[in-house]
């Protein structure tokens, strides 16, 4: 038997990490094919303890401190990774230079594969381009619009002002407005399908959505799972940046107001979610069986 190539996870104790170490842990021809390394700022954290029950090993490393990455990144033959959004500072600048330090470090390391988990957000398009002008091979993860989102403060459904018992999805985006969802638990079916076939998807971007709806059927889903009324409402800029919280507020409306304006993937977002879903590695949930799955409630 071939010895295991080493698939170095950053961000393991977060939703994507864990996802991707967790299915390749769990998956019979991915876990005799990679040994996993779980990467994370605590080897501490309780979901790295985890992954090292299930067989990972544990390192720590910090994007934000380069000199960390040379020893997680050793031996490495495949890095799946994603840059840490803040709310503090100018985000844009540092998940450019976490991108290029990780890079730059698995460059010098002789990593032979890295998968970046993007978004359509224009900068994190540029790092995309700048990681496909390196002489290395990639691929790409790009997750849509979280359903983990509706169970936060972001896009969960408030009580109506009217005071009779209904909910208000309110967004800054038409009711419309079409935006592809998925369950970001499950990236690693994502993310094991370029994983299980490195050759045939490299220079890929995985439009990853299990379903793409408008904010009114939302509305209705979360209608039908909750069996309470909720209607959506379109709201000015404004007005919406006024009900986010203020740290995270100009960059959840930039982000829904280039939804609105573009679209989440752009004019071909119909055939590429069709295309990264057929070829995830098993079936992804829609938005109706994750609330009920979740028990989800509004009260």
């Amino acid at each position: 038997m071939s010895p295991k190539k080493t698939l170095a996870v950053f961000g393991a104790s977060g939703n994507q990490g864990s996802s991707v170490a967790r299915f390749v842990l769990a998956d019979p021809e991915l876990s005799q094919q990679y040994a996993v390394r779980a990467i994370s700022r605590s080897t501490t954290h309780p979901s790295m303890q985890s992954l090292a029950s299930q067989g990972a090993s544990l390192v720590r490393a910090d994007m934000d401190d380069p000199s960390t990455l040379p020893a997680a990144l050793a031996g490495v033959h495949t890095l799946f990774f994603l840059t840490t959004t803040t709310y503090e500072g100018d985000t844009r600048a540092i998940e450019t230079r976490q991108a290029k330090a990780v890079c730059n470090a698995a460059l010098e390391a002789g990593v032979s594969y890295i998968i970046f988990s993007s978004m359509s957000h224009p900068f994190e398009i540029k790092i995309e381009q700048w990681i496909r002008s390196l002489p290395v091979k990639s691929a790409f993860f790009a997750p849509a619009s979280f359903m983990q989102n509706l169970m936060m403060h972001s896009m969960r459904p408030v009580p109506s002002p009217a005071g009779d018992g209904s909910f208000v999805l309110a967004n800054c985006i038409r009711g419309e407005t079409r935006v592809p969802f998925i369950d970001i638990a499950e990236t690693g079916k994502w993310v094991g399908a370029i994983l299980a076939q490195p050759e045939k998807y490299a220079g890929k971007q995985f439009a990853a959505a299990a379903e793409i709806l408008t904010m009114d059927e939302v509305a209705e889903i979360v209608s039908r799972v909750t069996g309470k009324v909720v209607k959506f409402q379109n709201l000015p800029d404004e007005v919406f940046k006024g009900f986010m919280p203020e740290a995270m507020r100009e960059q959840l409306h930039e982000m829904w107001a280039l939804i609105r304006d573009y679209g989440y993937y752009g004019p071909t977002m119909d055939e590429d979610v069709a295309w990264a879903k057929e070829n995830a590695r098993g079936e992804v949930t829609g938005l109706e069986a994750f609330l009920r799955k979740h028990e989800y409630k509004l009260e």
